[in-house]
């Protein structure tokens, strides 16, 4: 059984779509799906801001960006204490706002991820009859999830300020 094989048929289609990856020497791959109870536009919000990832990645303590948000702008991201690193250098590689697709490649820090880049998509969905948003990503969504969700309970439905 590949991976795309335990997902439904729309989270495979997505897979296929956008997270296709062929693993190299010393590579592997993976999935994770997360159904969020949010709208797609205040999770996309979230997700595309590359200079502020701490908005819904709790281990991050600071970003600076070297660049000007755009494709090969590099982010300095320290984490904070108790993780097994504190510093993550990071380069933007896609960047869709129509497709919502955030695509990055860490290129250096004090951790043990060598050759790792990932690839991020939202898509819209409907979850219990409302707007709801199916995150794809090879991360932990948890905190993507908590946190659209705590701003969709507070009906803070408008996207995050953008640039």
């Amino acid at each position: 059984m590949n991976g795309v094989d335990a997902y439904g048929a729309m989270e495979a289609q997505y897979i296929r779509r956008h997270h296709r990856h062929e693993p190299r020497e010393n590579q592997c791959t993976s999935a994770l799906v997360k159904h969020i109870r949010a709208p797609v536009h205040l999770v996309w919000s979230l997700v595309r801001r590359f200079d502020q990832p701490q908005k819904y990645k709790p281990f991050v303590s600071r970003c600076v960006v070297n660049g000007d948000l755009g494709i090969g702008s590099v982010r300095e991201v320290n984490v904070k204490s108790g993780l097994p690193a504190t510093t993550s250098t990071e380069r933007l590689e896609l960047l869709d706002d129509e497709e919502h697709i955030l695509g990055i490649k860490i290129v250096g820090g004090d951790h043990r991820l060598r050759n790792y880049s990932s690839i991020m998509t939202v898509h819209p969905e409907i979850i219990d009859g409302r707007p709801g948003t199916l995150a794809l990503i090879r991360c932990n969504l948890k905190s993507l999830a908590d946190v659209s969700e705590r701003m969709a309970v507070q009906d803070r439905t408008e996207p995050i300020n953008q640039f």
